[in-house]
Parts: C-alpha cells; structure tokens; sequence
C-alpha cells in the first residue's frame, strides 16, 4: 500500500490554528511542556506502583486484599502509560531531552518497547488517522471490524457485546505477541521499521527479559504459580481495558470519520490538521478527575494538532481550537461524559457488526 498524502492549501486551518496557539504560549509566557504539577504526578505514580509491587510479591496478602491490589496496579500501570510514558515518548514530558527519553522508557518497565511504539503510534497513528491499512490502531482484524472497509464477518455482528474480552487481552498481547511480531517481521501494519541500532535491540531484549522476572518469574517462586496466575491476569486484563478503551473513545465512535485516499491521485481530501479535528473526539473534559487518570487523553483533539505540547496544557488551548473550528465550520466531536462516549462506541461497533 502507497502511502497516501495530504491536501495542502496556501490559506490553511493548520496555519492559522498554529498561529494562535503560538501566540498564546508566547502572551502567557508558559513552555509547552511539562510543569511541577505532571513531574509530581509521575512521582505518585512511580511511588505507587512500587509499594503496590513489593506489597503483592513480598508481602502476599491474602486473596480478598491481593486481588483488590492487583486490579488497582493495573490502574496504576494504565496511568503510567497516559500520563508519564506517553508524553515522554511525544518529547512533551520535559523540556530536557534525557527526562523525555527516561520517562518514554517507563513503558519498557512495564513490558512494551518505546521503539516499537514510536513508529506504531508517534509516526503512523497520528500520520494517517482512522486510515484502514495504515493506522494499527483500528486494525483488530479478523476478531473486530472498526471501518467500513474492513471485510466483514459473521462474528462482527456481536462485536458490540463481545468487544470488552478483546480489550481486556490488549496488554497481553502487546508485551507477548505484538511487540515480537513487529520486531521479527520488520514492519508495522504496512509499514516498514526503520532500521534499528545495536542499542535498540539490546534495550528490546533487556526490557524484555527485566520483565519476564518482575512479573513472572519473582512472583511465581515468591507466591506460587496459581497465585500468581489469578493477580496477573487481573492485573493485566484491568490494564489492558483501560488502555483499550481510551484510545478507542477517541476514534470509534458514531461521529468520527474514516477518510479514505482518491484512488487516483492517492491523495487525501482534506489538509491534515482538518483530517485530525474529522478522526478524533473528546469526552468528559469538564471531569477533572478523569482528565487526571488518564493524561488529559481525553483531550484527544487538542493532543492530535499538538501532540508535542503537554498533557497539562489541554484545558487551555481547547478553548482557542473550538473557536477556530467553528470560525472555520469544523465540527468539534466532543461527549460531555463519559458514559455518552461509551454508548456512541457501542452504537458504532454494532453498526460495523451489521452494515
């Protein structure tokens, strides 16, 4: 498959849009990155996580506390990801490149590989949104079907009801069988890695084998195979959902689109920054709370055009993008609760199930 290009436009959305926000940052005197309030949240989460682990592995309390336990290291391990990982990956965590990459290392810990997410989600997703072939994050196939040009099979239709098992594996299939499949094939969906160092594979197989004995081999001699079996399969299935679910909140929905190239020029209609407000939605941006837990990702518009800003900034850039979409007679997908944006996924699932 070609990669397909964008429109572009000598009077631009993206360029007005980039103006504005440029000139915000400049009038506030605020960086675009991190502040204290994300360094002392990465703090309590790393700090949790730890008394969590050494709690569940040193200490074995009993099933009615360890499982309880397990559970909420796997909402800690999701937030790790949203909060600390994912901005250190994007270069928006610090301003100092060697915070970025230690905290973009952070999902190597947890058993990922921040080379593989690199080009999985930083190049291609944010590249090529919602575009079947490309973007892998709508490529669940043949289980699940997320676009209308995925072929469809009989087992879709109950996809909305059976969609919940399939995100609870996400983690395990991501540290197990994705990452590896990605490493010894060379590609990502359709797309090729690029060559990798003599570091990256070592940092692959290193991360690899630290996790192997964090999280299997320690816990096994230190509680048993069947103990551990039960806290990592709650662990990992709560972590896997959680991570499943926001990132598809903000694509799958009944108002998000999936743009497909003109099949002869290989072109995109729209420039990219209209293809991202098209593919991506919002929800429950007035949940502070939420916001916290996952990383402001529930800004997922105002993360998509600026990816390389913080997290920490989206409240207040969110008021200059709505703005400029409805200057421009963009609509701004947004649900104001959670819930609505569970419903509309739902609703979307069963229409892919069935059309």
């Amino acid at each position: 498959m070609s990669l397909p290009k964008f429109s572009n436009f000598p009077s631009s959305f993206h360029a007005d849009m980039k103006k504005r926000i440029s000139d915000y940052f400049t009038e506030a005197g605020r960086s675009t990155t991190g502040n204290y309030q994300l360094f002392l949240k990465a703090i309590v989460l790393m700090s949790l996580f730890v008394i969590i682990y050494i709690h569940l592995v040193f200490f074995t309390p009993i099933a009615w506390v360890a499982i309880p336990e397990c559970i909420l290291l796997g909402c800690v391990v999701a937030a790790i990801g949203f909060n600390v990982m994912h901005d250190g990956a994007h270069g928006s965590f610090s301003k100092n490149h060697t915070v970025n990459k230690l905290a973009a290392l952070s999902l190597n810990i947890l058993g990922g590989n921040s080379f593989m997410w690199n080009v999985k989600h930083n190049v291609i997703h944010h590249a090529y949104t919602n575009v079947d072939g490309m973007d892998d994050d709508i490529d669940i196939q043949p289980w699940m079907r997320l676009s209308a040009t995925q072929k469809k099979y009989k087992l879709h239709r109950y996809q909305h009801l059976y969609f919940w098992f399939f995100y609870c594996l996400l983690y395990i299939t991501w540290i197990f069988i994705m990452d590896y499949q990605k490493y010894f094939s060379h590609r990502v969906g359709e797309m090729p890695l690029k060559k990798m160092k003599i570091s990256d594979h070592f940092v692959f197989w290193s991360f690899k084998l630290a996790h192997l004995f964090l999280f299997i081999l320690l816990p096994i001699y230190m509680v048993g195979f069947i103990p551990w079996l039960v806290g990592f399969l709650a662990f990992s299935c709560f972590a896997g959902f959680v991570l499943s679910i926001v990132f598809q909140l903000a694509h799958t929905v009944t108002e998000t689109a999936f743009p497909v190239a003109n099949v002869s020029t290989g072109r995109m209609d729209d420039e990219w920054a209209v293809h991202q407000i098209k593919t991506t939605a919002n929800f429950a941006t007035g949940n502070k709370l939420v916001s916290w837990l996952v990383g402001g990702l529930n800004f997922q518009i105002e993360h998509h055009l600026f990816p390389k800003i913080s997290h920490v900034h989206y409240p207040a850039i969110s008021r200059i993008i709505r703005q400029i979409c409805a200057e421009y007679g963009l609509v701004y997908i947004e649900y104001p609760k959670v819930r609505y944006a569970v419903a509309s996924h739902v609703a979307y699932l069963k229409a892919m199930g069935r059309r």
